[in-house]
């Protein structure tokens, strides 16, 4: 064969796998079915942190499918109640909620380890245990008892203590206190006297202004002053002990994500990892001003006093011990959530913490 002939033949048939990959793209794209899932969020629009975190996940979503996959974000009390998330994505309601699994701890106190338990890890361990230590195993071996399977979708860092009317210091100052907090965190500190409420965020600042309530607790400077707390109850309290790193799920029907194909289930995981980096990065952006802006206008920042945390702290390991008595399921995940606890602070003390101290004595001296 010459070598024009060669040439000439040589084009036709790039020509022809040029075509071939040409009219493969329809058809690779007819592979990814048109499908629409509504997603209730547990926090209403207005936080565009905590509720933003969906709208990372939904976007992406949309992004890595070429828009067949959309998932339609809704902010609570829009199509489910904040604290009706889990029982409409079991019922096939809505496909799925991103939400906080221990707000329904009052179904089982198994709920809370998706989100986080009193005086457990802090956003780092709460991955690692996740992503890396046969945490999320063991919470979808639980949620598929309740016809789910779940991802992690963001994750808020250490939360502040709360929003006080007046000061305490002591135990006996919180006797009698009636205090806006959910999950695990109520259960404890009803242990050293506090009545605890469970109060939508939404409807926080009415019971605050109203005197309904004496205290309550939320998430942090960012969130906290977009709702105004510091307008009523002008102490703030640190640190939350009771969500020292606050996970949020993406709670999904395990039928309907079953039904999904392979790649839009891989889309999914992906899509809630995303989530999950995104507004952890955005908190510590955003807190930062905030806290300032606080301060700034009269907030009055308190610790806990090491007695009222030694108190919580012991009241937490006997309500832990006495739920694992009782229930397997709480027990299981207990045992390994509070195991990757022990090794995690063992390892965090050494160069993390040295470092961060130091640190943060270079910024208290203006150096930084």
């Amino acid at each position: 064969m010459d070598r024009r002939s060669f040439i000439k033949k040589a084009g036709v048939a790039g020509a022809g796998a040029a075509a071939a990959t040409t009219l493969a793209a329809p058809a690779i794209a007819q592979t990814l079915p048109k499908i629409t899932w509504r997603c209730s969020s547990g926090f209403p629009k207005a936080l565009d942190t905590i509720y933003g975190a969906a709208e990372v996940f939904a976007q992406a979503v949309g992004e890595a499918t070429d828009g067949n996959f959309e998932i339609q974000v809704f902010g609570s009390g829009e199509i489910v109640g904040a604290l009706e998330g889990a029982d409409a994505v079991r019922d096939g309601t809505i496909e799925m909620a991103h939400t906080a699994s221990y707000y329904f701890f009052g179904k089982d106190p198994s709920w809370a380890f998706g989100t986080g338990v009193p005086f457990g890890l802090n956003q780092r361990m709460t991955n690692g245990w996740l992503y890396e230590g046969g945490g999320l195993d063991l919470l979808n071996e639980f949620y598929a008892t309740n016809g789910m399977i779940a991802f992690p979708a963001g994750n808020t860092g250490a939360q502040m203590g709360g929003w006080f009317r007046k000061e305490i210091n002591t135990v006996a100052d919180m006797q009698g206190l009636k205090m806006r907090i959910g999950g695990f965190g109520g259960r404890i500190i009803q242990e050293v006297g506090v009545v605890p409420q469970n109060i939508p965020g939404g409807d926080i600042y009415a019971a605050l202004e109203r005197g309904t309530i004496d205290a309550a607790e939320f998430v942090g400077p960012y969130d906290d002053s977009k709702l105004g707390f510091n307008k009523v109850a002008p102490f703030c309290y640190y640190p939350g002990w009771w969500e020292g790193g606050v996970a949020l799920m993406n709670l999904i029907n395990i039928e309907k994500f079953n039904e999904l194909p392979g790649a839009y289930q891989g889309v999914l995981k992906t899509a809630s990892a995303l989530a999950n980096s995104v507004m952890m990065a955005r908190y510590d952006t955003l807190n930062p001003p905030a806290l300032k802006k606080l301060v700034a206008e009269g907030t009055k920042l308190r610790p806990y006093s090491l007695e009222i945390l030694e108190a919580c702290f012991n009241a937490a390991n006997k309500v832990y011990a006495d739920i694992s008595a009782e229930n397997a399921q709480f027990k299981k995940l207990h045992d390994s959530y509070m195991g990757y606890r022990g090794d995690g602070y063992l390892w965090l003390q050494l160069a993390e913490y040295n470092m961060d101290t130091f640190m943060m004595i270079q910024q208290r001296g203006g150096k930084l």
